[in-house]
């Protein structure tokens, strides 16, 4: 891919910062305001107010902010209800930036003369988020392909937005201290600045092909170095249906749909310890009539540590014994610090609902009678109020994208109404499994992806 110029003028800026700041401030302000008066005057819809005001000021702020306010608003345990329920309501698909901005972007990424690298470039966006923009184009061979164009000035929002996180934070007093949150910020704030590297993206993008080189039925999408930068991603385009077009298809269909998701997503897990950690529906598409599946979007990519996934097996291992000891020492291998009986006994509560599936050994629902946008938000309401008791407790960082990324497949499950033995699915992703072969294959995946 072609490198940056040295003087890039859209590195994180001291002015962009100062200015992003400003803005993003002024739209928090009234969210401020609103917690403050709710503070003194209280009142039983207190903490929906302060929600919808916060919604309401991270929907005028665009960008990275608003990003991680859904983001936040897909891990149940880290947020209350009513906060999770407006920022849930945030619109992903942001207004698309017209076609003289798209020609001063890409005649800085490619040159003066871009379009004659593409036999077309449409000039309408198919499709616009938070942080860029989708434009589908065709080369000159007949290849169609998508050219992903970041906006201009992220570096220097994100590093703005991710002070004002905390400010956000600030806000969540509801909660009580019952969860430290800090790594978790931590680790979204280095996951969000990962999003602004195209290159990185690239690379992860071929990681997936190459994990999923033996699963036929998931395609993702390649490469076109020549056509990316750091800022412009140009990919093989890839047609599908949404897994919601899919909702009312045979048992067969649905089911069948749902062990692909399972393997597109534990595989490289059980695998290679690497998570596909954005659970948004509309990063798969479902080809044929529900023979396979295309993977979408790889800027939110998450590799861990070997030991955290032999924590993973061990908890579920433990789980399966009823083994409260082996479950103290997942947790600790996991990363959390300072733990107690009581603490590991509230862990215990959610844990056993995201692994409830998987140790259940008959054909069932992954949640009956809970609908997608509901799913877990019981369970992390139950553990708040348990934490409040005996906690707190620190979340550790490796920890975040996990929880986000089955909450999502889980929501997904609901969707497709599937019903069918997790207990056994799982247990055949585990055949063979040890922390050693899994270093292995991981070092050898990554270094081959040319990723740090």
């Amino acid at each position: 891919m072609p490198d940056n110029r040295p003087d890039d003028p859209e590195r994180n800026r001291l002015s962009g910062r100062l200015a992003r700041t400003a803005r993003v401030g002024a739209n928090l302000s009234g969210a401020g305001l609103t917690f403050a008066a709710n503070a003194m005057f209280g009142g039983d819809k207190g903490d929906e107010r302060i929600a919808r005001s916060l919604a309401e000021a991270l929907g005028k702020t665009k960008g990275p902010l608003m990003k991680v306010a859904q983001m936040l608003s897909t891990i149940p345990d880290f947020l209350p209800a009513e906060y999770a329920a407006e920022l849930a309501q945030l619109q992903a698909q942001a207004p698309a930036m017209g076609w003289p901005f798209v020609k001063r972007r890409m005649r800085a990424e490619l040159g003066a003369d871009w379009q004659d690298k593409f036999a077309s470039f449409e000039k309408e966006a198919a499709h616009a988020a938070s942080l860029g923009q989708v434009h589908k184009a065709s080369l000159h061979d007949g290849q169609t392909v998508a050219a992903k164009l970041q906006y201009p000035d992220m570096a220097s929002a994100v590093e703005s937005d991710v002070s004002q996180l905390k400010t956000l934070l600030g806000l969540f007093k509801r909660m009580d201290g019952s969860i430290n949150p800090d790594e978790m910020v931590d680790e979204i704030t280095d996951r969000l600045r990962e999003e602004l590297d195209y290159k990185r993206e690239a690379k992860h993008m071929a990681l997936y092909g190459a994990m999923h080189i033996e699963r036929d039925f998931v395609t993702t999408p390649e490469p076109v170095p020549e056509l990316s930068t750091d800022r412009l991603l140009t990919m093989t385009w890839l047609s599908g249906q949404p897994l919601t077009a899919f909702e009312d298809a045979s048992q067969e269909t649905r089911n069948r749909i749902a062990t692909m998701l399972f393997w597109t997503w534990w595989g490289p897990f059980n695998e290679y310890g690497v998570i596909h950690g954005d659970p948004h529906l509309g990063n798969y598409q479902v080809t044929g009539e529900g023979s396979g599946l295309n993977l979408l979007d790889f800027g939110c990519i998450r590799i861990f540590p070997p030991s955290f996934v032999g924590g993973t097996v061990a908890l579920y291992r433990a789980l399966q014994a009823d083994d409260f000891d082996a479950a103290y020492a997942a947790y600790e291998k996991w990363g959390f610090q300072n733990l107690s009986k009581d603490l590991v006994e509230v862990l215990n509560v959610w844990a056993s609902f995201i692994y409830g599936p998987i140790l259940d050994d008959r054909v069932r629902s992954v949640a009956d009678g809970i609908a997608p946008g509901e799913y877990g938000r019981k369970e992390a309401f139950r553990v708040r109020q348990l934490l409040k008791e005996r906690g707190p407790v620190k979340i550790p960082r490796e920890f975040v994208f996990m929880d986000r990324a089955a909450i999502g497949l889980g929501a997904a499950y609901l969707r497709l109404g599937a019903e069918l033995n997790f207990h056994e699915l799982f247990e055949q992703s585990l055949e063979g499994f040890s922390e050693t072969d899994l270093a292995e294959k991981q070092a050898a995946a990554v270094k081959s992806a040319e990723l740090d």
